[in-house]
């Protein structure tokens, strides 16, 4: 992969943005009910210990990427064997997100349309974006972010007008099992997902800055998705999101502010298209590049449009409807998930761990 850099405050507007992501649209932690918002705070600081790992192997390997790293601990044909595992968990992640985003245009605007065509438009721009390259991306996202989270601000205080508080009530009513539940699903969506960001941040401008990077993304990340949680418990009620495909959609929906002001959740939609845009983008760059380094190809952006294609040809097949969705979404894909984003990283992190006591990873770094 070219050597492109972006500063640290671009990979973390990059990162807040794929954590919003689909994030947005299914919503998360419906299976605590009212008490969501619990465990999204509980998901947000067992992911902040699970971040320090990903930042920990990076650091240790400044300049290079999770597909560089395996094959220096690992090896030249384990390595690219294990890095083809990544490569799978990044494609089928940007399948997922390409479905979620079809599904949710289909669902709310474009009923009469194909699903095709709105998931073509979608992925011909993520390949245009990553061929442009992740310093655009970067750019792209810091210009982008401050406008959505102005939007998400404005339908919150919209929103209050609607409040009811006593819906949050009462606190812990299911105990706990409900709540470790949810907080596994919030964990391993969206935050773990971030273990995408280690196949591309090679290029990071402040080698050394990774635990910055990852702890305010998820930080800042879970701050948002806490915050439009909460908007959407108080407005709509848990039984309403968990009966809804898309609650935040839903919830903005309802307001109403006079004659002047009405069917603003179109603009909730531009919100979710352009996080759901850089998702799809870091899934397909992750993977281009890890198919880049495994085939020993220099120019990733070769590879950008024909996997993009091979992504969108699988989206409209991984699920029958938005329940089977719904479905994978909420209750099997944290169990599919979980050797990708905890178990892999630890035992890659442990081998990293044991090179630098051996005193082998400035003389691996150094013969890469």
């Amino acid at each position: 992969m070219e050597k492109e850099i972006v500063t640290n405050k671009q990979v973390i507007c990059l990162m807040i943005l794929f954590i919003m992501g689909s994030t947005l649209v299914l919503g998360v932690g419906a299976e605590a009910k009212q008490d969501s918002w619990i465990a999204i705070l509980t998901a947000t600081a067992v992911a902040i210990m699970i971040v320090l790992i990903y930042s920990r192997i990076l650091w240790l390997f400044p300049g290079k990427d999770l597909f560089q790293i395996l094959e220096l601990i690992l090896g030249k044909y384990v390595g690219k064997v294990v890095s083809l595992l990544f490569i799978w968990y990044a494609f089928h992640l940007g399948v997922l997100v390409i479905r979620n985003f079809s599904e949710f245009m289909k669902v709310v605007a474009l009923l009469e349309t194909p699903e095709l065509v709105s998931a073509l438009i979608l992925v011909l721009l993520c390949i245009w974006g990553v061929k442009e390259g992740i310093e655009v991306l970067g750019r792209w996202s810091q210009f982008v972010l401050p406008l959505l989270l102005a939007i998400i601000l404005t339908t919150i205080i919209l929103s209050l007008k609607m409040a009811d508080w006593t819906n949050i009530r009462p606190i812990m009513y299911n105990s706990f099992g409900p709540i470790t539940k949810a907080a596994f699903s919030v964990f391993s969506f969206p935050f773990a997902e971030t273990v995408v960001f280690m196949m591309i941040l090679s290029g990071a401008k402040d080698q050394k800055g990774y635990y910055m990077i990852y702890l305010k993304s998820i930080l800042i990340g879970g701050l948002i998705v806490l915050i439009i949680n909460i908007r959407n418990i108080v407005v709509v009620g848990h039984e309403f999101i968990t009966n809804t495909a898309f609650p935040s959609y839903a919830a903005v929906s309802l307001i109403n502010v006079g004659e002047f002001l009405q069917r603003i959740e179109i603009l909730v939609s531009v919100v979710f298209l352009f996080a759901g845009f850089i998702k799809i983008s870091i899934c397909l760059l992750a993977v281009s590049n890890g198919v880049a380094r495994v085939l020993n190809i220099t120019q990733y952006r070769t590879l950008v449009t024909p996997i993009g294609l091979i992504m969108l040809s699988l989206s409209l097949i991984i699920y029958d409807s938005i329940m089977e969705m719904q479905e994978w979404a909420f209750i099997y894909y944290k169990f599919y998930a979980l050797p990708f984003q905890v178990i892999m990283p630890v035992i890659i992190w442990s081998l990293c761990e044991i090179k630098v006591k051996r005193g082998e990873t400035k003389k691996l770094a150094k013969n890469a």
